[in-house]
């Protein structure tokens, strides 16, 4: 076998392929890290209800107008929370996925 790879192989086809992996690997973290530093925030309600999340997928900020606080209404209310933040969860995996489209060249890697 050949030093470094298969056989039938030059060990430097091994040694690029790994070269490519280790600096893709790098363009994820890096990609990622930058993700998780960024907020993605959505208002509903035609801004009653705004709900911020971190690329990392937490919610970190819920703002809501006080004159759609009514006290006999608390559904309408909850479905506005709900809506704001499953919007805002819904920008973070768009970005998210773009950028990992970007990375990949559009192939899909299971795990990704």
């Amino acid at each position: 076998m050949a030093k470094g790879g298969f056989p039938g192989m030059g060990g430097g086809n091994m040694n690029n392929l790994i070269k490519q992996a280790q600096k893709f690997q790098k363009q994820m973290e890096d990609m990622q890290k930058e993700i998780e530093n960024k907020e993605f925030t959505a208002t509903v309600g035609g801004g009653a209800v705004s709900a911020t999340v971190s690329g990392k997928k937490e919610i970190t900020e819920i703002k809501i107008k006080p004159e759609v606080v009514d006290p006999d209404d608390v559904e309408m209310l909850q479905d506005l929370i709900l809506s704001a933040c499953n919007e805002a969860l819904k920008k973070a995996e768009e970005e998210t996925s773009g950028e990992m489209k970007k990375l990949t060249g559009g192939l899909n890697i299971p795990g990704l």
